[in-house]
């Protein structure tokens, strides 16, 4: 069931004349805003596309080309300056990767150069991994170029006024750009790294590079993409909101092909590359991959070869304003990336922000809210830094969490919050929550197989959406659990925990995750985020082990009272590289579960709109909105607080409603009955005869005319506490497709904000009748399983009053004959059913009364054995079908309903049935048999007539 909108409170509380005006008013005022405010500022985009060859390498001396596209206003001119954007793309991307992004930039007034990185697309050279000598030098020239052109503003001589943009690849590359040459004005670098040996070496205890676990997957996935172009991780398909990571480039060839550039071999392997597996991978680069993936242990001059690409020791060089923006889903580089180039920046006394989002390379921009807010911050902060304009952003934080799905388009929704200062990976405050759990032995599995799936590149939350399909192997993880919280705890920031390890052969590495696990006992890894860890020189024996803190990667998640932590510890995990030789680990949990919290205040949606005065209108309506729903919702609650004695113990009370349309159409005239306890009670009636618009104002989806509807007493308005009483399948199902049926049925109780012990998932289920394809995701559904997942829904609650419309629609025999055994035992217990269906006969077997509608009227109601026994019709079995229906045709007020395997079914609308037998025998025609006729078919045509097509319900 779901509640009006705010424009049908607004339509219901304008009288009906002034609502056309009101309506076109508003639609007015919104659109003109929206244009003024998202309305290119230029008059337009003209583009330049080259091969530019610049010179790099350590020496400078190295020509490689690059392709490019240079974006400018149609009105920039020498006479005319614009500042400049360097656009980057990210990793196994081309410049058409960032093509819609640059085209909103030169929309807000700037120009913009985008170019395919060395070693991709058709661009020459290979690939240093943004390494100083080859990548930062090849924009360096870059910047060269726009400063030499007429159109760009410039600080100086060969200085432009720029500001350099990316995302991942792109986002380190800005980073070290920034570092190595001061002309950069301010950057914003996306979901990038710090240290690129500890982003695919992470240890969690603090432990070197080189003691670190190898992210086998999320490397595999690099150098599978730089060996093959085009078909590795896109990084951002633009500059402003991060995209899937894996995406393929919009535009450009999937493989470097014959205009792959210089350098390359066949198959765009480089000329001397170490390995052909490593594709257009510069050799060094190739070698310690290698090295790294064969041992699954890093050497220090592959650590010293990775940090050559990092920020982490350039930090204290970059005096371009920063603006950090990094992905709450991010399995390849997590919030402690951000952190670590956040802390370095400011403390060289540089202006630095942070913004924390949805998204990620493993969840894409988020949600739409969330890539609005990114979008938002990138153009404030390059509209201050580089263009000039507009008050200094500051450096307060913002981050965003998932709230729950969006009624319209079905997707996530995410609600930002804001806090003056930038609390880092500790937060503001510490919850201490304790776990519990004896030390427990766990198997490391030869070579690493099998091994627990926690997280797959580009689907960091693989565990959240298979609900538990994808988790931890048995007898290889210890489970240390807290008690349900007495309290909702909001996590943002990277817990801590303190655990204890014996290994008989010295060393162990293990995988830490938490676990958010529900009242039903549905565990949920947020983001598929797990702290690997390697420990040495431990002991034999547990007790004999030191306490080691790890820190888990940070997070953002409320935990809702009544849910339990769990804190895992696994010896595999598919997405990393573990020791080869089997052996048994024992762990132990010391003490609690420390997690950081922060405070904040929530940011308005009007905070993503690009301008003030746009906020400032928008307000002005929503305000005039919340007043007029103000208004009616408080006349009707208080018209609901009372109950209509006559129908207290009643679960549905129609009365003279009408519906009628502003266009003068009447969908719905007259119609008057009610449903009692242990009832079944079917709506029938001829298409368009009025029963959906019956259906749609009884759940609250359209207004009545006039009339009143009651349920229990209580007289029926939108968002009426009573609704809760109510189980509905009106309009069809709708369910998320990515997820599985029983992952639809929880989602949809959690939205209703209704207890989970309330639910009845096994009856529900026990309803559906799905077996084991309840795991399926939907989209793998036929339409009749969809059809019974949707009345499992409506009967989560086991609600006093179901109201289905067609709701054997896409069943099959045995199923509807089920279905019909299922609302007979449902009624049994005092609760009632109103089912709308076209099939007679099976509303003859399931229902116990009958509602008929027909043109907008009710023409009978009541028990369907006497509907049917009112039926006039009488079946004659005669010998000369044709000529006794000639002869009948002949005679007043009888009326011949559609003949049956060589029988008349004939209204005879008062006639003695003894008259009609004498003029068949009068024309010679033999009578062998007279029978009444009484099934509910013949009841419903003799009431609504053959030929009835109602009055075109809508």
């Amino acid at each position: 069931m779901r509640s009006p909108s705010p424009a049908a409170w607004f339509r219901r509380a304008l009288p009906t004349r002034r609502r056309a005006i009101a309506a076109a008013v508003v639609v007015v005022l919104l659109a003109a805003a929206v244009t003024w405010a998202v309305w290119p500022q230029g008059s337009g985009v003209r583009t330049e596309s080259a091969m530019l060859t610049v010179r790099s390498g350590p020496a400078g001396d190295q020509p490689v080309d690059l392709d490019t596209t240079f974006y400018l206003p149609t009105d920039a001119s020498s006479g005319r300056k614009v500042p400049a954007v360097l656009l980057a793309h990210g990793f196994g991307g081309t410049k058409e990767s960032v093509r819609s992004d640059a085209e909103e930039f030169v929309g807000r007034g700037y120009a913009v150069l985008t170019w395919t990185a060395r070693g991709f697309g058709r661009s020459g050279g290979e690939i240093h991994l943004d390494g100083p000598d080859y990548e930062v030098r090849d924009a360096q020239r870059l910047l060269d170029w726009l400063a030499a052109r007429p159109e760009v503003r410039t600080d100086g001589a060969g200085d432009p006024k720029v500001g350099v943009v990316g995302g991942s690849y792109g986002g380190g590359l800005a980073l070290l750009l920034a570092a190595q040459d001061r002309r950069v004005d301010a950057i914003v670098p996306m979901i990038t790294w710090n240290d690129l040996s500890r982003a695919f070496l992470p240890e969690s205890t603090g432990g070197a590079p080189t003691e670190g676990v190898f992210k086998k997957g999320w490397a595999g996935l690099f150098f599978g993409g730089g060996g093959n172009v085009g078909s590795g991780p896109a990084g951002l398909s633009g500059g402003t909101a991060a995209q899937p990571q894996g995406a393929p480039a919009s535009a450009g060839p999937p493989s470097p092909g014959p205009g792959a550039g210089p350098g390359t071999g066949p198959g765009g392997a480089p000329a001397g590359a170490a390995d052909p597996s490593c594709g257009r991978f510069a050799a060094d680069v190739c070698a310690a991959y290698l090295r790294i993936a064969t041992t699954g242990r890093a050497d220090q001059a592959a650590v010293d070869l990775l940090r050559r690409s990092s920020p982490a020791g350039v930090l204290d060089r970059i005096s371009a304003p920063t603006l950090l923006v990094q992905g709450e889903a991010d399995t390849l580089f997590p919030l402690g990336e951000a952190d670590a180039n956040a802390r370095g920046i400011a403390a060289a006394g540089t202006p630095v922000r942070v913004a924390w989002f949805t998204g990620g390379h493993d969840g894409g921009a988020g949600p739409r809210s969330d890539s609005d807010r990114v979008k938002f911050l990138t153009v404030q902060w390059l509209d201050h830094y580089v263009k000039g304009e507009g008050e200094a952003p500051g450096d307060d934080f913002t981050w965003s969490r998932i709230a729950g799905f969006d009624a319209l388009d079905r997707g996530l929704v995410a609600t930002g919050f804001r806090a003056t200062d930038y609390p880092g990976l500790a937060g503001d405050a510490r919850r201490e929550v304790a776990v519990a759990g004896p030390a427990q032995p766990i198997a490391n599995p030869p070579n690493g197989s099998p091994a627990a799936i926690s997280s797959v590149p580009f689907a960091g939350g693989l565990a959240s959406l298979l609900d538990g399909v994808a988790g931890d192997v048995p007898g290889q993880h210890a489970r240390f659990e807290s008690a349900p919280l007495t309290d909702a705890v909001d996590v943002a920031g990277a817990p801590t925990v303190t655990l204890r390890a014996a290994s008989p052969t010295g060393e162990a590495v293990l995988f830490v995750k938490l676990y958010d696990v529900d009242p039903e006992g549905a565990a949920t890894l947020p983001n598929g985020l797990v702290a690997p860890v390697r420990l040495t020189g431990l002991p034999q024996r547990v007790q004999d082990a030191r306490p080691v803190t790890v820190t888990l990667p940070g997070i953002v998640r409320r935990v809702e009272a009544g849910h339990r932590l769990r804190l895992v510890v696994a010896s595999s995990d598919q997405a990393y590289t573990t020791p080869a030789q089997p052996t048994v680990y024992t762990v132990a949990a010391d003490g609690a579960v420390s997690l950081p919290t922060v405070g904040g205040e929530p940011i308005p949606t009007t905070a993503t709109i690009w301008r003030w005065v746009l906020a400032g209108l928008l307000a002005a309506i929503a305000i005039g909105l919340v007043v007029v729903v103000a208004v009616v919702r408080r006349r009707h609650r208080r018209q609901d607080r009372s109950v209509h004695p006559e129908y207290a113990g009643t679960p549905l009370a129609v009365r003279r409603l009408r519906k009628e349309y502003a266009d003068g159409f009447v969908a719905v005239s007259n119609v008057d009955f009610e449903v009692h306890p242990g009832q079944v009670v079917g709506l029938l009636g001829p298409n368009g005869a009025g029963k959906t618009t019956t259906l749609r104002v009884l759940m609250g989806l359209t207004q009545p005319t006039a009339g009143e509807i009651y349920v229990f007493g209580r007289r029926l308005v939108p968002g009426s506490p009573v609704l809760s009483r109510i189980g509905a399948l009106v309009e069809g199902p709708g369910f998320l497709p990515h997820l599985s049926g029983l992952e639809n049925l929880r989602a949809y109780w959690r939205a209703t904000g209704r207890p989970a012990a309330d639910a009845h998932f096994d009856t529900a289920l026990e309803i559906a009748g799905l077996g084991d394809s309840v795991h399926r995701k939907i989209k793998n559904y036929s339409h009749g399983m969809r059809q019974r997942l949707a009345i499992a829904q409506a009967m989560l609650g086991l609600p006093e009053l179901l109201v289905l419309d067609e709701p054997t629609d896409g069943l099959d025999p045995p199923q509807i004959a089920e279905m019909r055994r299922v609302l007979q035992r449902y009624a049994t217990d005092g609760r009632a059913v109103l089912v709308s269906s076209h099939l007679l006969a099976e509303v003859e077997q399931t229902c116990t009364h009958a509602v008929v509608v027909n043109k907008g009227r009710i023409v009978a109601s009541g028990p369907v054995e006497e509907i049917v026994g009112e039926s006039p019709s009488v079946l004659f079995d005669v010998t000369d079908p044709v000529a006794a229906r000639a002869v009948l045709d002949r005679l007043h007020g009888v009326r011949v309903l559609p003949e049956s395997d060589g029988q008349l079914v004939v209204d005879t609308n008062g006639t003695a049935r003894s008259d009609v037998v004498a003029e068949l025998v009068r024309a010679g025609i033999g009578v062998d048999r007279v029978v009444p006729r009484r099934r509910l078919e013949d009841a419903f045509l003799a009431l609504v007539g053959e030929n009835s097509r109602g009055s075109g319900d809508r």
